[in-house]
């Protein structure tokens, strides 16, 4: 199993389609028996991963499938669909190496560690918080978001989420397997906000993945993705 990872950036008159499409796609992806696990997914700008950091210009996609069928999905009637109102799309193809947690219930990636992996690797965090931690969750976010991006190693970032309140999520890609292990473990800010985590309980579900970047294609943050 693969997974992989759509973004789409639309023009502001075309967010009504794009939310259109957030709608109907729903049922498409459920019909589609290729498909193992998806979620369709609103994003932020990845400056501060709070709900005004929203960015409605652009949509995302993460689905998990067998390798055999994802050109065909790609192929697709409804991808292409995006494709004819899109202005870039980035498409990102991922093999999970270690996954922790659940996501509405299930763990979508099955690792397949890749032994020796040293190339580009992804994350994909998610968090449903709890009812009445969102404030408390918010104040903890700024230094770990400042933390981000002094990190060596980043890439790129961005929020995901199905939700602007209450779910939260975020993409990140890295050079290597050690600059994200820096970042997620030796990182002031974001050990502290472990720590948080643990004493506070906010969150009712939780899920971190890590990947291994096979694939990237398109446009990301306005450049040419490079593999």
């Amino acid at each position: 199993m693969i997974t992989a990872l759509y973004l789409w950036k639309v023009s502001w008159g075309s967010t009504p389609r794009a939310l259109t499409h957030m709608a109907t796609d729903q049922l498409r992806l459920r019909l589609n028996k290729d498909v193992s696990f998806f979620k369709l997914l609103g994003t932020g700008k990845g400056e501060s991963f709070i709900p005004s950091d929203a960015d409605l210009t652009r949509w995302g996609l993460i689905v998990t499938l067998e390798e055999s069928v994802l050109e065909n999905f790609d192929n697709s009637a409804m991808i292409n669909n995006w494709r004819k109102f899109s202005r870039s799309e980035y498409r990102t193809v991922l093999k999970p190496l270690s996954a922790h947690g659940k996501w509405s219930g299930v763990q979508p990636f099955a690792p397949t560690p890749i032994e020796g992996w040293d190339g580009s690797v992804a994350a994909i965090t998610r968090a449903r918080i709890k009812p009445g931690k969102n404030l408390l969750f918010l104040k903890s976010v700024p230094p770990v978001v400042a933390d981000l991006h002094t990190s060596s190693g980043l890439e790129y970032a961005i929020g995901i989420g199905e939700a602007p309140i209450g779910l939260q999520g975020t993409f990140s890609l890295w050079k290597n397997n050690a600059s994200l292990r820096e970042f997620a473990y030796k990182g002031q800010a974001h050990r502290q906000a472990i720590l948080a985590t643990e004493r506070e309980k906010w969150y009712s579900e939780e899920l971190f993945a890590r990947f291994a970047v096979i694939e990237q294609r398109g446009e990301i943050n306005g450049q040419p993705a490079q593999n």
